[in-house]
């Protein structure tokens, strides 16, 4: 699935300030390199089918077992590992017998006490693993999830480690188990258990992406087969905040263009994300923030919402504006499915100019019927005319006045808004008054 640097940054999917991004909403990781695998599975939307049920069945039966994950490998688990191999030790005797794990003890103390500590945390890692084994093991299990299990617990097969497993939970390793473990650690497994860790990130990735679903109560969208655009949705919601209110959208080929208007903070910005984020994780696999979601699996997402000005290279916002819409079209007119969300079009000039380009742009817009799109304004007086295309339906946020305050419901009706509120905030924020002082 295709999206731009731009559409990443406009639905937050990665923010720099990481907690209000949508990742940060979905990282339950207990790991460092979980955190890692997490990041590269959400910048890896898909348009294959199969790849993104095999995410959600992956997810769904993780979730459904999260009382069985182990809960003794931790992120101090691995430091502690790594830094085992990073740190420069005396060479441990491949024999362990009496004397050489004497004098090993005795001469080189301070190694020893390191090796002695960190077996402690080999062994509640591979305890781990093998738990894993036992809960996920299953031919029932999606593909993708059965070779890792697999792949686990081929490596557990080692003798070193069957015996480490066969140890009681309380067993205490002597001073020559401690090297002999040490050993074998250091000087025969250091490529596969770094195989392994690698493997329980990408589970421990899983892992938070089936916590995300249930402690923000998200449901696995359903897949239409279909070679046109539809989504969709009941119980709407952004995922980043943190008293949602939810909504109820729909697009299909019929009426594949949504005309948005409504007042600044009536949720307009807010109604465009929630659809771009719900679309965007149900790509990934993930549950969406609904009570039900349908759609039809979509080649990409193109947003124009958040544009910017560039001074280093002397370009104006009005320019980006049109620099973006036009890359848009060059992109949606490949006969792919694409759902494009517009916010604000044409800020950058004069109101009459700004009718005109977006009367001209919307108007080819509603020709590409491969595509979903939904376009918020404030001008509403283009709407009028736009009535005459059946494909587009009109929906607008309605914000009331009581005793002098804005009053927003964030309910999208049916229709075009007449809202006028600029100068009454202006007026309210006592900005009229301190003008008439001056």
């Amino acid at each position: 699935m295709d999206l731009d640097k731009t559409t990443y940054e406009d639905l937050s999917i990665f923010n720099h300030e990481e907690e209000y991004s949508v990742f940060h909403q979905l990282d339950f990781t207990t790991t460092a390199g979980g955190k890692d695998w997490l990041r590269y599975l959400l910048s890896d939307p898909s348009s294959d089918l199969k790849k993104i049920i095999s995410a959600q069945q992956i997810i769904c039966l993780i979730r459904s077992r999260l009382n069985e994950w182990p809960s003794g490998i931790s992120n101090g688990t691995l430091m502690v590992m790594a830094r085992y191999y990073d740190t420069a030790l005396d060479r441990i005797p491949m024999s362990n017998d009496v004397v050489n794990t004497w004098l090993y003890k005795v001469i080189h103390s301070v190694d020893y006490g390191l090796i002695k500590y960190s077996m402690i945390h080999f062994r509640d890692f591979i305890i781990g693993m093998d738990q894993l084994v036992k809960v996920f093991d299953d031919p029932s299990s999606p593909a993708r999830l059965q070779l890792i299990t697999s792949r686990i617990k081929s490596l557990l097969q080692h003798r070193q480690l069957q015996e480490m497993l066969a140890a009681s939970s309380n067993h205490i390793f002597s001073t020559r188990e401690n090297l002999f473990y040490g050993f074998f650690f250091r000087e025969g497994f250091k490529d596969k258990l770094f195989e392994m860790i690698d493997m329980y990130c990408q589970l421990d990735a899983w892992y938070s992406m089936a916590r995300a679903v249930e402690a923000h109560d998200l449901s696995f969208p359903e897949f239409i087969d279909s070679d046109e655009p539809y989504v969709k949705a009941n119980g709407l919601f952004h995922i980043l905040l943190p008293e949602p209110v939810a909504y109820d959208v729909e697009l299909s080929p019929k009426t594949n263009f949504l005309f948005l208007t409504g007042a600044n903070m009536a949720g307009k910005s807010t109604f465009i994300k929630s659809v771009g984020v719900a679309t965007y994780l149900a790509h990934v696999g993930m549950g969406v923030p609904a009570k039900q979601m349908q759609l039809s699996v979509f080649d990409g997402i193109l947003s124009n919402i958040n544009v910017v000005d560039n001074i280093a290279k002397g370009e104006s916002y009005f320019y980006n504006e049109v620099q973006r819409i036009k890359n848009t079209i060059l992109k949606i007119t490949d006969g792919r499915k694409w759902l494009v969300l517009i916010d604000e079009l044409f800020k950058g000039t004069n109101v009459q100019d700004a009718m005109k380009c977006s009367s001209v742009v919307i108007r080819g817009l509603i020709k590409i019927k491969t595509s979903l799109f939904i376009l918020s304004t404030h001008l509403y007086e283009i709407g009028e005319e736009l009535k005459s295309y059946p494909n587009i339906s009109f929906k607008y946020f309605e914000t009331s006045v009581n005793d002098d305050r804005l009053s927003f419901s964030y309910q999208l009706k049916d229709g075009i808004s007449n809202d006028r509120l600029g100068y009454f905030i202006l007026k309210s924020e006592k900005v009229v008054e301190m003008l008439e002082r001056i």
